[in-house]
């Protein structure tokens, strides 16, 4: 669905971690240049719209050159900075929208089936659009839930919400998206 980027081959990307623990900025722009579109994407889907995406991923970016002397080479440098720009985009959750709004309890259900292919038609930045109109709650557990593949039991934990707010945020939010595409395939027909 969204865009993959291709690892950097070993050696070099080895080269650059190093630089930039080196604090080399060449290192660290060129590490910047190449991860950052992967990274913005990621994101965007947790942010309200794009000026926000770009300060989560400046967040990010700078913790990720604060730590870089504790990535240890043992899985995927993607992987390690993928979970740095989550933990940005949760902190400002928590931050900013939590005190703010309070998700009411509403009992467990399961989603209806049938739009999944409809998924398939729209476009990355429509998909994206429509993610980051959902209530920040619901585009919270949305993104962990169906992106991260995090279960209610560890997106509870992370957003100090109780498994059945997740689960109904869960369900509230594809409801949301199931408007949304509704309303889309619509306009486009």
């Amino acid at each position: 669905m969204l865009s993959k980027v291709p690892d950097i081959a070993t050696n070099e990307l080895r080269r650059l971690i190093e630089g930039s623990a080196a604090s080399d900025r060449t290192c660290q722009k060129l590490l910047y240049e190449w991860y950052s579109p992967k990274m913005m994407m990621l994101c965007l889907r947790y942010a309200r719209n794009a000026e926000e995406a770009e300060e989560i991923l400046q967040d990010g970016f700078l913790q990720m050159y604060r730590h870089i002397r504790q990535y240890k080479f043992s899985g995927p440098f993607a992987s390690w900075l993928r979970k740095i720009m989550i933990n940005c985009a949760l902190m400002r959750y928590r931050t900013k929208e939590m005190p703010a709004r309070v998700i009411p309890l509403s009992p467990d259900h399961d989603p209806p089936a049938g739009d999944e292919d409809c998924l398939d038609r729209l476009g990355e930045q429509e998909l994206i659009r429509m993610i980051q109109g959902l209530p920040p709650a619901y585009r919270m557990v949305f993104n962990l839930y169906v992106f991260e593949g995090l279960k209610h039991r560890e997106i509870a934990q992370l957003l100090k919400i109780s498994e059945g707010t997740s689960k109904s945020n869960l369900w509230d939010a594809r409801a949301l998206l199931r408007q949304a595409l509704a309303g889309n395939l619509r306009v486009a027909k």
